[in-house]
């Protein structure tokens, strides 16, 4: 395969407030040659999260340093194209962090397995990956919802918002409500994914409508944005309240030092907690979850939406976004 190219995208800069798509670099370069108990990978779609955005700065301590002139990370599905390896044959579909890039050459050590018989590259992305046990764990083990409780999700129309508001509904809660960007996200969540109510943050005063869904309070809130509505939370929790931290959107893009919460005193008057989280702690319980997911999916209680683009050039675009809030579900790019 020497005779063939493998595209890449490269980090060009440091992204300084909004991440551009000048801050990658687009190459080609020879198709590697697997080694000895090597393989190579045909990746064919790509995964974007939000937490990119920090590991191209080097904020995110639970993942090794990205440089300029590295492969943009991201995971990514493929196909076993040539093997050394007899371990993993020609043929065999697999999931890992393959980068944006066409090929890659790996040893099956590290961040890369099976993609499970009858699951689409698609759900393993997402519903069956990182973002799926993220929301799961989330709001199960973290939020841990209780019958008739009261839930608030921000960033609700993203591929972890979602699924941790529909997995709050499954697991008892009372009243379940969405923060998005937009009429039509907001319908999708109430419509076909079964929230109670949801609010349009870009056209409603979202404290005023928190207060008026929620007059007793929230049990439980899922941050995945953090910022103003943070702190709109913050200001209206019960007793005992569970603030479970999984992202925070709204500062991952901003230069300068960022503001806490200004309402954090009230975990104190509420005897609440407030707990963030890394899923990759807790990799060793994929197996455990994805047979409880897999069979909410089958039996129809959680739904999953998946938001692709199409074409290698619009890896960079996938990844900016989810910033400004073009996705509906979970990003992916089709590349092969």
């Amino acid at each position: 395969m020497s005779n063939r190219s493998n595209r890449q995208f490269l980090i060009a800069a440091r992204p300084e407030g909004m991440v551009k798509e000048s801050d990658f670099k687009y190459v080609e370069s020879p198709v590697p040659e697997p080694g000895p108990g090597e393989f190579l990978i045909h990746q064919d779609i790509v995964a974007v999260e939000p937490a990119l955005r920090g590991q191209m700065e080097n904020r995110a301590n639970y993942a090794a340093p990205l440089q300029i002139g590295d492969v943009m990370r991201a995971l990514g599905v493929g196909t076993v194209v040539e093997s050394n390896n007899p371990d993993w044959a020609v043929g065999q579909r697999v999931q890992g962090l393959f980068g944006f890039q066409d090929y890659m050459v790996s040893d099956g050590k590290g961040m890369v397995s099976r993609v499970p018989d009858g699951v689409a590259g698609e759900a393993a992305l997402y519903v069956f990956g990182g973002t799926g046990f993220t929301a799961y764990y989330g709001m199960a083990e973290v939020g841990k919802p209780t019958p008739g409780c009261n839930v608030l999700v921000s960033g609700a129309a993203g591929a972890v918002g979602s699924l941790a508001g529909q997995i709050a509904k499954i697991l008892g809660a009372g009243k379940v409500v969405g923060i998005a960007g937009s009429d039509e996200k907001c319908r999708w969540l109430v419509d076909e994914l079964g929230f109670d109510a949801a609010i349009n943050y870009k056209s409603e005063d979202v404290a005023a409508r928190v207060m008026e869904l929620f007059p007793k309070g929230l049990d439980i809130y899922y941050d995945n944005v953090g910022g103003e509505i943070l702190d709109i939370a913050l200001a209206n929790l019960a007793m005992n309240a569970r603030v479970v931290i999984c992202g925070g959107i709204s500062r991952y893009n901003k230069a300068g030092p960022i503001e806490g919460p200004k309402n954090y005193f009230n975990l104190v008057y509420s005897r609440a907690t407030m707990t963030g989280f890394i899923i990759v702690d807790h990799a060793h319980r994929y197996k455990e979850w994805t047979e409880i997911m897999g069979k909410w999916i089958a039996d129809g209680k959680l739904k999953y939406r998946i938001d692709m683009l199409e074409g290698f050039e619009n890896l960079p675009k996938g990844l900016i976004r989810l910033f400004t809030g073009g996705n509906i579900g979970k990003q992916l790019i089709r590349i092969g």
